[in-house]
């Protein structure tokens, strides 16, 4: 190599590393050998050859991979140190996804943002904090990595399809774009799967609702009524819908639509389908219109939708207007009332020449809960509104406030100081859920005025 000495030192000398330094001083596995060209040469040498060379059946993949590392560093003394680095970067490059492996690991972390070789940003505990002991080498290590993610779902990224959405075997969401568009160079964002948020028991723990609420929504989703889970970005209204279909009986036929598979169902009779984007072929598209008409033929019991952003919504509400009961979607909206205004835009985006009137009608008679999520200000997570839908009043859509949360203001911690509350009275769609043999809300709705938990 051009880098190397004619005389045997250790890169320790040669780069002047120092041993003493932590993770907490933002050292990284790059910022371990400060020569990037030297290290960016040994591991495309090494995964190059890995490639290349089929390893051989008598020979365990660790000690392959160290062969590949004397081969490639020859003239160089090797300690233990140098050499852990330098193995858990070539297998985290090889088994992993580079650099980021271990964010992806750690269950603290619920994004990952990638802006630039040196700036990687996480949030954890819905806080946003830069994380400097992880660095690319340059722009071309993350397009690498990107397209290993990528790839395995037959997907592309580059000049003429510079955009991607995916996921990674976990269900965590991949979204990456890469110049012209992004004048960053390329960028990485993954909203990982949380595993510790599998059930109501979690939310509750983590006081993302109260335990009426919880009992509600189970009853809402076992008498099969139609529901809408609304939030801004981050907000966890996946979560919500993976924790509201643990409700439904396991008998049932459940048609999953989804951009990127993320829900993680637990029933025993669950079809997943996934849209296709257009790669090379113009004519190869499927969207989620498409796959929610396609569902109709499937014999579903339930449908339901990752999220509605588009002409698909029509057919969503048709599809739950015609028989197809206790389905489930998301949707982007700041409130309850701001999703049924986004689903009546939707609706008109499908070309169809309806009066305003008769799709509010029809948005009416299809839907029957809302439910909003909101991150609020310290990171935290919350069910801050559940509403139904009680009919029409003078040309709008009359909505009826159930369950609400109320901010008081902030602690002196910074943590959002507030209490859930519970309606006067007796919801109207009580009567309905009583109709379809729901006997365990008889204990949560009275004549108290306010309910504060």
């Amino acid at each position: 190599m051009e880098n190397k000495k004619k005389n045997s030192n250790s890169l320790i000398e040669e780069y002047e590393i120092d041993l003493n330094v932590t993770r907490e001083d933002d050292v990284n596995d790059y910022d371990f050998f400060k020569d990037k060209n030297l290290l960016d040469k040994i591991r495309k040498e090494i995964i190059q050859n890995v490639i290349d060379n089929n390893i051989p059946g008598s020979e365990i993949f660790e000690d392959y991979i160290n062969n590949q590392i004397d081969k490639s560093l020859t003239g160089y003394d090797l300690s233990n140190l140098e050499r852990s680095h330098i193995f858990n970067m070539i297998d985290n490059e090889i088994n992993g996804y580079g650099p980021i492996t271990e964010l992806l690991n750690d269950q603290n972390i619920s994004e990952i943002m990638v802006n630039g070789p040196d700036e990687v940003y996480v949030e954890i505990d819905g806080k946003l904090v830069r994380d400097r002991s992880v660095s690319f080498i340059n722009d071309n290590h993350i397009l690498r990595v990107i397209q290993r993610m990528v790839q395995p779902l037959g997907k592309t990224i580059d000049v003429t399809n510079p955009m991607v959405d995916s996921r990674l075997p976990d269900g965590s969401r991949v979204n990456a774009i890469i110049p012209p568009l992004s004048l960053n160079g390329p960028v990485i964002t993954i909203r990982k799967f949380r595993e510790n948020l599998n059930n109501i028991n979690d939310l509750l723990s983590n006081g993302t609702l109260t335990n009426e609420m919880a009992l509600f929504l189970e009853a809402c989703v076992k008498a099969k009524m139609n529901i809408i889970v609304c939030g801004g970005t981050g907000s966890g209204k996946t979560t919500i819908l993976n924790v509201l279909s643990n409700f439904i009986g396991e008998s049932e036929r459940i048609i999953t639509i989804e951009d990127a598979a993320e829900l993680k169902l637990k029933g025993n009779h669950i079809i997943s389908l996934e849209t296709r984007n257009t790669n090379y072929d113009a004519n190869s598209e499927i969207t989620i219109r498409d796959l929610v008409r396609n569902s109709l033929r499937m014999r579903p019991d339930r449908i339901i939708v990752g999220e509605v952003r588009g002409k698909e919504a029509f057919d969503m509400l048709q599809a739950m207007n015609t028989g197809h009961e206790g389905s489930l979607t998301t949707l982007h909206a700041n409130g309850d009332m701001d999703a049924l205004n986004r689903l009546e835009t939707m609706v008109l985006m499908g070309d169809m020449e309806i009066p305003v009137r008769a799709i509010r009608e029809y948005i009416k008679n299809a839907l029957d809960i809302i439910v909003t999520t909101s991150r609020l200000s310290d990171g935290r997570r919350k069910v801050t509104s559940i509403s139904e839908i009680i009919g029409m009043k003078d040309g709008e859509i009359e909505l009826r406030e159930i369950f609400s949360f109320h901010q008081n203001g902030v602690t002196s911690n910074n943590e959002v100081d507030g209490y859930f509350v519970k309606c006067n009275g007796i919801p109207k769609v009580y009567e309905k859920l009583v109709e379809r043999g729901v006997k365990t809300l008889e204990g949560v709705f009275s004549k108290k005025n306010i309910n504060r938990e």
